[in-house]
């Protein structure tokens, strides 16, 4: 499925070749973003007066590549602190900026946002919001780093090679049947490994008996017994219902080393653990995203097929 994403990263020229490298993009079109001066000059633009952002237009196909895989490559090529400047460029139109025209896409942003302003203790720089419109840019700057691989850039060259190993999604079958039961956040975190937003999501406050299940597949994997108000903004648990139903990943994104816990039978991601849980229940916590699970009430689960669990959930 084709999808469109406009990300503002300084000079337009980096930006448009480090994306141009990842499997599953199939175009990046350098070019001016929410100006209030209608098909701008980049003379013009360099004035400051037309509010415009250096942003670059990245066409991808959603099965092959997600837009937490892009955004997390975004966030690794910019100075998320810096106001009004990347690299040695200086001015409005080098903010840096994350831009949809489908609604669906603010929830997957807003979360990746949220994740990378926990890693600070300043407010982040990168605005985010619905795409007011975008001009491309005067054709000399298209792929400009391609016709002038000696050019000016400040993207940190060790991404190129990081974007060109991104590993494509592998194509599933039934990947559309799955994409038409899921909302958009619930895809991009179970496929494609995003976080939803602390505290604003559905489970976190979910304290009734029952039992958690894989969102794609149905497979039982947590139970409400071994639920805990951990304080940190999602669901936690001290443990799975067996630990054969979980696969444990080290994970290096943002610049930390974390465990990633996905499904064994779906291989969707949940979330991570950590060893900060209740000590007199293993020491663990399970801490996974709402958007990853589907909550069956204790009275339910009977009905849906899951009455062997029931005394877990007691």
């Amino acid at each position: 499925m084709q999808k469109t994403i406009y990300l503002a990263g300084g000079c337009f020229w980096g930006t448009a070749h480090l994306f141009s490298l990842v499997p599953g993009v199939e175009k990046t079109t350098a070019g001016y973003a929410n100006s209030i001066v209608a098909d701008p000059s980049y003379r013009l633009v360099c004035t400051g007066t037309t509010h415009a952002a250096e942003t670059v237009k990245v066409d991808y196909d959603s099965d092959a590549v997600g837009l937490s895989d892009l955004i997390a490559l975004y966030f690794k090529s910019i100075d998320p602190l810096a106001v009004d400047r990347q690299g040695n460029d200086v001015g409005t139109q080098y903010r840096t900026g994350i831009y949809w025209t489908d609604p669906a896409d603010a929830p997957v942003v807003e979360a990746m946002i949220a994740t990378l302003q926990r890693r600070y203790r300043e407010p982040v720089a990168v605005e985010f919001g619905p795409l007011m419109n975008f001009y491309p840019a005067e054709e000399y700057h298209q792929d400009y780093l391609d016709k002038n691989p000696g050019g000016y850039c400040h993207v940190d060259p060790r991404l190129f090679r990081e974007a060109r190993e991104m590993k494509p999604r592998q194509p599933q079958t039934d990947r559309e049947e799955l994409r038409s039961r899921l909302t958009p956040l619930q895809w991009e975190v179970t496929q494609h490994g995003a976080t939803e937003r602390p505290f604003d999501n559905e489970y976190d406050r979910e304290f009734r008996r029952g039992i958690y299940v894989d969102i794609t597949d149905g497979t039982p994997l947590f139970v409400s017994s071994r639920k805990f108000d951990s304080g940190c903004g999602w669901p936690a648990f001290s443990r799975p219902i067996d630990d054969s139903l979980i696969t444990e990943h080290t994970d290096t994104s943002f610049g930390r080393i974390r465990t990633e816990v996905r499904s064994a039978s779906s291989g969707a991601h949940l979330g991570h653990v950590f060893p900060d849980g209740p000590a007199e229940d293993g020491g663990l916590r399970y801490c996974i995203n709402s958007a990853s699970l589907r909550f069956i009430p204790v009275e339910q689960m009977e009905a849906e097929g899951y009455g062997a669990y029931i005394p877990l959930a007691e």
